[in-house]
This record gives structure tokens, sequence and C-alpha cells, in this order.
């Protein structure tokens, strides 16, 4: 179920970017309907209007998508056989294979809505939410049992909104990618607002993401945080860093394609990193151990062992017992069968 898990967080991520290979190439329209590449077929055909490799490029990113269906399909029946089941890795499970249908939907509605920039916006940004949702599975297959916090409530409230704000930065990246040189076609109108005036957007939202990773860094620090949860918030420092730095490299360079598709995965990569922090805040609940016998049979002579006063246990006891019961019965009165 796992390794299930870890293929869908892959296969998400790797439609995230090959989406943004379809926009940079302006191959978008290489298949111009949908689910059909052309009318009356499945796959590419030569047109005098549209560019081999445009039809390919569109087409490859739907054949992935092809994968992500089956691997999201297996994710779901591994839950379902999973012993003893569970409804929180049930409902993960489930959101792979409902993810893949509504981006299917999404996908066909922005195919036919001509690449418009608010039909794209929902496309990537629902690639990000299953990304999260896929690394959340794989916690959920790892752990097998209810989790508790390892956190104190006030870093769980940092992570919280550090996790807001990270979205409200994605969210800004969409608005940047919609005003900017790369819509998937050339004749695609773009978002009437200045691509420097979303930019600078999108980097105060990025400082301000930042303040918030090193003042939950400052918080782990300072209540003992788990080692695992420390490796992850590692991981997590480290994309945040280079991804800011590929966006400014990006931008000062005209926005080149490849550094777009790079940023994509960055943007994914940070996505995931973010979510296995969030996930390490909780650990598996310990069983309770089962409770010890009070004496182990002896199974040398065939008796029971014998208490540290020479008198056996078990038998011997309840003897004892029952003869207390009538002097006790007498001081207070009772007569009980």
């Amino acid at each position: 179920m796992r390794r299930l898990a870890i293929a869908a967080v892959v296969a998400q991520i790797g439609i995230a970017v090959t989406g943004s290979v379809v926009r940079v190439t302006g191959s978008g329209l290489g298949c111009p309907t949908w689910p059909q590449c052309f009318p009356g077929s499945l796959v590419p055909v030569a047109h005098p209007e549209t560019l081999p490799l445009h039809q390919w490029v569109e087409f490859g990113n739907r054949i992935l998508a092809i994968v992500l269906v089956v691997v999201s399909a297996a994710c779901f029946l591994a839950a379902l056989g999973a012993r003893p089941r569970r409804r929180r890795l049930l409902w993960l499970a489930a959101a792979m294979p409902l993810g893949v249908v509504a981006q299917a939907v999404i996908g066909g509605l922005t195919v036919l809505a001509g690449l418009v920039w608010w039909s794209v916006m929902p496309h990537f940004l629902a690639s990000i939410v299953l990304v999260w949702l896929a690394v959340e599975l794989v916690a959920e297959a790892r752990d097998r049992a209810p989790t508790r916090p390892v956190v104190p409530r006030a870093v769980r409230a940092l992570v919280i909104v550090s996790t807001v704000a990270l979205g409200a930065l994605l969210v800004a990246g969409t608005l940047v990618t919609a005003a900017g040189p790369h819509a998937g076609d050339a004749a695609t109108p773009r978002l009437g607002i200045g691509v420097p005036a979303l930019a600078q957007l999108h980097a105060d939202l990025l400082f301000g993401y930042l303040g918030l990773v090193v003042g939950l860094g400052f918080a782990l620090w300072a209540t003992g945080a788990t080692p695992r949860l420390r490796r992850r918030y590692g991981v997590l420092v480290l994309v945040v860093l280079l991804q800011g730095a590929l966006g400014g490299i990006q931008y000062a360079l005209g926005v080149p394609e490849a550094l777009v598709s790079l940023h994509v995965l960055g943007a994914a990569l940070v996505t995931a990193a973010a979510a296995a922090v969030w996930t390490a805040t909780r650990t598996p609940v310990a069983a309770a151990p089962d409770a010890a016998p009070d004496a182990a049979p002896d199974t040398s002579t065939g008796t029971r062992a014998a208490d540290p006063a020479g008198a056996p246990t078990g038998a011997g006891t309840a003897d004892a017992a029952s003869a207390s019961r009538p002097l006790a019965d007498a001081a207070t009165g009772r007569d009980e069968p």
C-alpha cells in the first residue's frame, strides 16, 4: 500500500510538470478536442494547422494521465483490501481516482474554453491539492494506527498558518503565469494585469512564507521536536530556498521555457515537503501492552507455582478467601448464601 501511495505522489507531480511542458511549448491545443485528440481519432493525425510536435506533447500528457488513473485505482483497491479497514486510509485513497476524474473534467473544459487563463488555473491547483493528499496517503499507509500530536498546540497552529500562506503563494504564482507569455497557445488571451505587479505580489508572499518557515524552525527547536520532524523541516527549508532562487533567476532571464517547467516541479516539491512536515507533527499511538499473568504455571511438576510465603496460588487463595467469608458475615450480621 505504501509503495502504491509513493507512486501516486510521483505520478501527481509528474502530471503537473508535463502539463507545464504543454504550456511552454504552445501545445495546449495540439489535440483540439477532448477526449479525442482530433475528431474521429484518439491519437494524433496529420493536420495542416497543427505541428506534429504540439500534437504529441499534448497526447503524451494525456497518456501519463492514463498511468495516473491506473495508479490511483490501485491505491483505492489496496485500501479496500487493507485489514483492519481504516476510514481515513480509505478516504485518502478514494481521493486519488476521484481527483483524476475531476482533473479530466477540468482538463476537458480547459481545452473547450480555448485555454483561457481562468480555466487553466484550477487545473494546476487541483494537481497541487492531489500532491498534498498523496503525501498524506503515504503517511497513513505507513502509520497503520490512530495518531496523536507530537508538538504543542501553538506549533500545530503555526504549521496551519504556514500552510495557508503556501496556498496563497501558489495561487499568486498561477496569476503570474496567467499574465505571462506562456499560455499554451499563441492565440490565447492573457490576464490583463501587468506581470511586474503580480511578480511583486508573488515575491512578497514568498518572503512572508519564508518568515513563517523560519519561525517554525525556532518553535521546533524550542519544543524539542522529534528527529523525523526535524529532518522533514530541513528538507522543506532546502526546497523553499531553491524554489525562491529559481523564481528570481527565471524572472531575471525573461521567463525561459525550461525554467518554467522546473519552477512548476519546484512548486510541487515544496507542496510535498510541506505536507511531509504536516504529517510528521503526529505519530502513531502505541498499542497498550497485554496484562502480564500473575503467576506462570509450573510445567515441570504439573502444579501451580507457589507464592513467596510458600502457599500455592490459585486454588489455595480461593480457599482462604472462602474461609474468611463466614467471619466477615458474622461481623456484619449478613447471612448470604
